[in-house]
């Protein structure tokens, strides 16, 4: 017999959690006498059972025979004082029983994804529940399973605030062994998941707007997908400035994307030989932009640009319209959402220019999965929305060409993919984490133009990837090589 005793000297080698009275046994020879294994390899299996007994592990089996304990708790792997020359155990569910289950609970455990987005507030309507809904049809499109294991997608609401979207994903990271990440919130948060995506080396899809995630703050994990402030900006700025607006005033969300959104549009005006004659900055979800708007007219800019989002975007645009800012000033929204459009209504935004990633109209393959999103979440998908299915589209198309979770191998195929679905066309993953892909310059349709509630915007032209984006010369990534 294989004796205990409270001299029982412990080494741990493993922990295998066991199914409850489930599992089947398979009686192993081992053929050795004591001398053959040292007394540090030498192995007994016990269970810690349910029932209380002094703190001490109770040995289910030994060299003659085997008693079924209670096997609702841990196996664990020790070391034995003493051992008779020759034995014929019988091991329960070692070798082939709880290896075989093992594998086969391993295989069952969900692929999860999580998606962290603004539920509530000001972005939650070109955000918030239809980046899941995205997400979700990617991931039934994909068959809802990838390397034999079933997807589960979960989904936090960031609260725009960084240390909500960090301690959520830090809890999905190292509690329930979320593998990617697809972010729609804000700038802040963003940069924040960026580093602790990095830390971790998962994959993270992004789309707020900083530049910064491709700059300064990249990561060999992250991935800047739908749009960003410089694409944006280029497109809008540089269509009002041809069109002879010279001179600028900005009104800015006063945060990080913000700013981003200000310096880009800035550089663009500058570029083309246009001025920046002041700014101003606002707080996020602000009600009242009289204070603002006073200070945009007073500076005779030809050119109001609004460098903020959403329900800021949308406020801004109806109270400069009550101002009377439109009649000599030209008003600019340098970020603009289908939501937002639909928002002001074609009467107010009508012949308003501006650059957009996605719009659902733009030919047959982009209806087709459009009225698919229609179908479930009543409005057309916003390019944050079509971005969070095409991200996860392309991380399965990946991991499955990959043939494993791993995060730089998954990265290595994604650098190495041309972008081509539904929703981007001619699309490459920078080093520095920037997918470039054509980005579409538009008009808001006048009323009597529209023939129904989702026919807004009409494609003036498209803008190649390459001269959207910032180039890669410019950037200040680590990651690029000079």
């Amino acid at each position: 017999m294989i004796s205990h005793s409270n001299n029982f000297a412990w080494r741990w080698k493993r922990q295998v959690v066991l199914a409850e009275n489930s599992l089947p046994y398979v009686a192993i020879d081992l053929k050795k006498s004591w001398p053959e294994i040292s007394k540090n390899d030498c192995i007994v299996i016990f269970v810690l059972t349910r029932a209380p007994f002094g703190g001490l592990f109770r040995p289910i089996i030994n060299k003659r025979a085997n008693a079924r304990g209670d096997l609702g708790g841990l196996m664990r792997v020790g070391r034995v004082a003493s051992w008779s020359s020759t034995a014929n155990v019988v091991f329960a569910a070692v070798l082939a029983g709880s290896v075989a289950m093992g594998a086969g609970a391993r295989a069952e455990e969900p692929v999860r994804i999580g998606v962290i987005t603004d539920m509530s507030g000001p972005y939650s309507s070109l955000s918030g529940p239809g980046v899941v809904v995205g997400t979700k049809m990617a991931v039934d499109e994909f068959g809802g399973k990838i390397l034999g294991r079933p997807i589960e997608v979960i989904s936090a609401d960031s609260g725009l605030k960084a240390d909500i979207a960090t301690g959520r994903a830090r809890e999905w990271y190292d509690r329930q062994n979320v593998e990617m990440i697809v972010e729609s919130s804000d700038s802040g948060s963003a940069v924040a998941l960026q580093k602790l995506a990095a830390d971790k080396k998962k994959i993270t899809f992004f789309h707020s707007g900083t530049t910064a995630l491709t700059n300064q703050d990249c990561s060999p994990y992250g991935i800047h997908w739908a749009w960003d402030t410089y694409s944006m900006a280029n497109g809008a700025a540089r269509a009002a400035v041809q069109a002879g607006g010279k001179s600028w005033y900005f009104i800015s969300a006063d945060y990080v994307f913000g700013k981003s959104l200000e310096a880009d549009a800035s550089k663009v005006v500058r570029q083309l030989g246009g001025e920046v004659v002041g700014s101003v900055r606002h707080p996020l979800n602000a009600s009242d932009f009289a204070s603002f708007l006073l200070s945009a007219q007073q500076s005779k800019a030809q050119v109001v640009g609004l460098a903020n989002a959403g329900g800021d975007t949308q406020n801004s645009v109806k109270q400069a319209a009550e101002f009377g800012l439109g009649r000599e000033q030209k008003i600019v929204p340098l970020l603009m959402f289908d939501t937002d459009v639909k928002g002001l209504g074609l009467k107010v935004a009508q012949g308003m220019e501006f650059a957009t990633a996605f719009y659902w109209d733009f030919d047959d393959r982009s209806r087709e999965f459009s009225k698919k999103f229609f179908a479930i979440h009543h409005s057309m998908p916003t390019m944050n929305h079509a971005g969070a299915y095409s991200a996860t589209l392309q991380w399965l198309r990946a991991v499955q060409a990959a043939g494993t979770l791993d995060s730089d191998a998954v990265m290595k195929q994604l650098r190495s993919a041309t972008i081509d679905d539904p929703v981007f066309r001619n699309g490459h993953v920078r080093e520095d984490g920037r997918m470039v892909h054509d980005i579409y310059q538009v008009r808001v349709k006048a009323p009597e133009e529209s023939k129904d509630s989702s026919d807004i915007l009409k494609v003036m032209q498209t803008i190649k990837g390459d001269d959207a984006f910032k180039p890669l010369a410019e950037s200040t990534c680590p990651l690029v090589k000079k």
